[in-house]
Parts: C-alpha cells; structure tokens; sequence
C-alpha cells in the first residue's frame, strides 16, 4: 500500500468493515467457520490476529507499530508471505484502518468470512472483571477508572477498542483481561498486609496477569497428562521478557507471582521481580530521585537489562557461555527466583503435578529449563536432558520415573482471547 492510501484509509476501512465483515458477522452470511479478530492494543502497537476459536487456525495476523511517529511499521502475514511497509501512522485508528485494508488487500477478505465477534486483550481489570465481557459504555468506563492501575496499558487497550468499534460497529466486542483468571485466588493470596484504607480506598492487592497464557496452558497440560482439569495441580511459568509463574489446582489459580502490577515476581527483562519495599524511600532519600523516576528505572531499567546491560535473554546467554561475569550472575539470580517460587507454589498445592515452561523464553531456552530441573531432583524431578534439548513444540522434558511432569507447553494467548470471546457470543 502506498502512503497515498494510507493517509486516504480512514473513512474508507470503516466502509468496508459496515459493508463486509460488519454485515456478515451479524448474519453469518459470511463463508466457512466462524472467527474471531484478536486485537492487542498497546500504547505504540496493535497487534491482531484472525483465528478459528474452535482449533486456533489462524487466517492470517498482523502488527502495527511505532503508532504516533511518521516511521510507523505495518505487517500483515498470510499464507505464509509477509507484507510489510514504513509509513506515517498517527494513532490507533489509523493502525485499525491499516489492519483492515491489508486484509482487503492480501487476505483473506473480511466480507467473505464469518466474523463472530472481536476480542480485545485488556491488562487491568481489577477486581470488577473475573469473566471475558462485552464491551458497552459501562464497561469501557469501568476500564477507565482502571487506568491508574495500569497506566502503561489501559490507556492503549481503550484506544484498540474505540478504533476496533469504529471498524467494526456491527461485530460483538468483547474484553478479555489478563487479570481475570487470578480473580478466584483465596483471599490469603491475593491481600497484601497493608492499611485497611490503602486497600479499600486505592484498591491495593495482589491481581496478577498473564491470565490468558496461564488459563491455556494449565487445560492443555491436563490433556497431556490424560486427566481431567479438576485433578491436576500444576505450576506454570510464563517466562518471556515479561515473566510470571502462576499456581494452578484444578484450572483455578491459587497464587501467581505478579502483583498489583507486573512489577512484582521474577526477574524480567526490564522489571526486577520481587524488592524490598524499603527501596524507593531509600532512594528518595539518598538518591533524590522522585516517585516518577523511581518507576521509570523498575519498568525500564532493571531486570536482565539492569544486571547486564541487555534485555535479550539470547544475548545474555551467549554472553554467560564466554564467561562473562555480569551474564553468569544474572542466569544465576533468574533461576534462584524461579526455584524460589516453585518450591513456595508447591507448598501452597499441597503437592505438584506438572511443571510447565511456556513463552519466548520458556519455549526456546533448554539451558534454563534443566538448570530449574536438575535443581529439583532432591524432590523427585527427574529430567530428560536429551529430550529437553531436542524440544520443538509441546515436548515431555522429564522421565517416566519423574514423580513431576515437566513440560514445555508453547502458549495460545491469542487462541485463548479467541475461544473466550467466541464462547461469550456463540450464537443458539
């Protein structure tokens, strides 16, 4: 597409959306199985995805980013060929309008499928949001009281939703939150020992997220095991460049390791995990630094990045594998956290049965998964070091005499989003 059409999309992706997909959607006129547009808003992204809610197909996915700068990028994956162009992309409805024209353009067309509804990935819900939920003008109010819970992103997940509802006014939009599964965690795990007023007042407590990859790992590793969901008591770490490890007994979460916000838990890309509270008075006081930079230094420069210098997990393997001290150390400290919270969820579990790696990190790096493993042998975890090099996809990475089963599980957030949203609109 050419910066011409580009800057010209605006009113024509909302014309195709009300004359194609917008009237089959609503009818079902369209051909083939039903589906679902996934749509992850940040606040300089969107990324989007048209999947089959029933298998996880997907039709093709997109991603448009750096949304506010004249350099802005736009990708569109179909049939396994890329599409991609640089141009000037001003906001989120911009970014809609690209989505949609690049179906128009390379596939598949959206008058000619059967749009059952959008599903919007949205961080905070709070404690008002335990359920995928159709968007209405409450609804979005709601998520807006929110955004001093999550400002980094709620902000973006609105923006994605009143773009998308101008896209796409006659397709059922429906919000699924990374908090909503930590919602049933017992009241034990989820209340902070803070004043009263600063948790009735400020809402203060333990959300968690990553809710999405959790719920669909924790049922697939269920089906791997060949039992039902309701017997299964499982640990999963959802270990990217944002990481967080969730407790899961019976496809309920108990505990996770994130908090009010993601800050909390274990060592990140940018984000340190867990942290004395103490630190940000310290700082203030010997430091001089504000509440504002305080925060910006624990979102954006801590983590493996403050450690090393590098955020890239990769690179900081590479760099351990040359000895270098700084990369030893920061390996060191991710797998200290992580057995730290195994052994705590184990705990809470009252015992474990499976173990399962899943996200960037948790998916492609062997050497991290068998250090967690081999750490835990005392405890009958037993691994399957060829079969954990050799992982490619779902992979059993411990042996038949293991009394855990540790698995690498790649997660299906988008699949999830679409299931969730396709489930709360199914038609009779």
């Amino acid at each position: 597409m050419s910066d011409e059409q580009a800057g010209g999309t605006r009113g024509g992706a909302g014309a195709l959306a009300r004359s194609g997909a917008g009237d089959g959607a609503g009818s079902g006129a369209g051909g083939g199985a039903p589906v679902v547009l996934v749509v992850n808003a940040g606040s300089s992204s969107v990324k989007y995805e048209l999947l089959d809610p029933r298998t996880g197909a997907s039709q093709a996915k997109g991603l448009v980013e750096r949304i506010g700068l004249s350099d802005g990028v736009a990708r569109h994956t179909v049939g396994g060929t890329t599409h991609e162009q640089v141009l000037d992309v001003p906001d989120h409805a911009a970014a809609l309008e690209l989505a949609t024209r690049a179906f128009q353009e390379h596939g598949p067309t959206l008058a000619d499928v059967d749009l059952l509804a959008v599903g919007h990935r949205v961080v905070h819900g709070g404690a008002e949001f335990a359920d995928p939920t159709l968007i209405t003008p409450e609804v979005l109010a709601t998520i807006d009281r929110l955004v001093p819970l999550a400002p980094l992103h709620n902000p973006g997940n609105l923006a994605g939703i009143a773009a998308t509802q101008e896209a796409f006014p006659d397709v059922p939009q429906v919000a699924v939150f990374d908090t909503a599964f930590h919602q049933g965690m017992p009241e034990a795990a989820a209340t902070y020992a803070v004043p009263l007023s600063w948790r009735e007042e400020h809402r203060v407590r333990r959300y968690g997220f990553h809710g999405t990859s959790h719920a669909y790992v924790s049922r697939r590793v269920a089906e791997l095991l060949g039992r039902p969901l309701e017997d299964v008591r499982s640990i999963v770490l959802h270990l990217g460049n944002g990481a967080s490890a969730a407790a899961i007994d019976g496809g309920r979460s108990v505990d996770t390791s994130m908090g009010m916000t993601p800050l909390e838990g274990l060592v990140m890309g940018t984000r340190p995990g867990d942290l004395d509270p103490g630190v940000a008075g310290h700082l203030g006081r010997v430091a001089g630094l504000s509440t504002e930079e305080v925060e910006r230094a624990l979102s954006k420069e801590s983590g493996l990045l403050g450690l090393t210098g590098s955020a890239d997990f990769r690179g900081v393997m590479a760099r351990r594998a040359d000895g270098d001290p700084a990369a030893v150390l920061a390996f060191e400290v991710v797998v200290h956290r992580l057995l730290r919270y195994v052994g705590a969820f184990a705990a809470v579990l009252g015992g474990l049965d499976a173990l399962v790696f899943t996200a960037g990190v948790g998916e492609n790096n062997a050497e991290l998964r068998a250090a967690v493993l081999e750490r835990l042998a005392g405890f009958g975890v037993l691994l399957d070091a060829p079969a954990n090099a050799a992982a490619d996809g779902e992979t059993l990475i411990t042996t038949a005499q293991s009394r855990v089963a540790g698995y690498v599980i790649p997660t299906a957030e988008e699949w999830e989003i679409a299931r969730q949203a396709a489930a709360l609109v199914a038609r009779p």
